[in-house]
């Protein structure tokens, strides 16, 4: 966890809804101590307890008991933690803290299914940066908490040459010469194939880490995987559900990516209460 970069974050988001100040609870005069619930309206997995400690935090006077761990399941009707301390405080918090639990936990619940499906085999699921600006670091941790795996985080991470690089740089094998003689080896390169030729001419180029076979059918995902004979890593991409993600399920398949277990994913209901 980037605490400092979290932390810009959540005063970033603190800042939107504050701005001059919660006039509400300011005329109210709320002086007082209570204690408030944060429960479940429906089943789901639990992500962003860090980042609801950290608004407290900032806010301050307010102190938080987790009946609930992060990545842990619950159901409708249970309490996932309790808070205690500045009426005030838990007032003004509380649409923020609601909103990054539930937009996370949606995250969270919706990888867990696809790594449900994933599992008995060795294939794991990666998100995409198909994200909401400004809140990416916070999705992809809920991948994470999920059970997923995070692609690159950003375009500095890694060298992936998808179709329009192709087209706007002169074609696949001018890329992949570029490649070959002036890449650091620190960087990794994975390079998206659209049909089998373009396989074909990528695995001649010992730089290429990875292949991302992209809407590939499952019979064509297997026709792949027989070429590539394990000489590269293999990710499979392109309109993967979980209602077809089983049929991806090909042995010497690597990774799974989908962008949809992020911007598909719903928000759990939870509710505040002061008790």
């Amino acid at each position: 966890m980037n605490h400092p970069y979290v932390r810009k974050w959540i005063r970033r988001y603190i800042e939107e809804d504050l701005g001059r100040g919660d006039i509400t609870t300011e005329i109210l005069n709320l002086n007082k101590s209570v204690k408030a619930v944060i429960l479940a309206k429906e089943n789901g997995v639990l992500a962003g307890l860090p980042f609801v400690r950290e608004i407290f935090s900032i806010l301050g006077n307010v102190s938080i008991r987790e009946l609930k761990k992060e990545g842990e399941t619950f159901s409708r009707g249970e309490i996932l933690l309790e808070l205690k301390g500045s009426a005030k405080s838990i007032l003004t918090g509380e649409r923020l803290s609601l909103n990054i639990l539930q937009s996370l936990s949606g995250i969270a619940t919706l990888t867990r299914e696809f790594c449900n499906v994933l599992k008995g085999t060795r294939i794991k699921i990666l998100d995409t940066r198909k994200t909401t600006p400004g809140y990416r670091y916070f999705e992809k941790y809920a991948v994470r908490v999920g059970g997923g795996l995070n692609h690159r985080y950003a375009l500095y991470d890694m060298i992936l040459i998808k179709d329009n690089h192709k087209k706007a740089a002169g074609g696949l094998e001018k890329i992949l010469r570029n490649i070959e003689k002036g890449i650091s080896p620190s960087y990794k390169v994975e390079v998206e194939v659209e049909s089998l030729e373009e396989l074909e001419t990528v695995l001649k180029y010992d730089r290429v880490d990875m292949v991302l076979l992209d809407n590939f059918s499952p019979e064509e995902v297997k026709t792949a995987v027989e070429i590539i004979k394990g000489k590269v890593l293999v990710e499979v991409s392109g309109n993967i559900n979980l209602n077809n993600l089983r049929d991806y399920t090909v042995e010497g398949v690597d990774f799974i990516s989908s962008g949809s277990i992020i911007y598909g994913a719903s928000w759990i209901d939870l509710s505040l209460k002061i008790l």
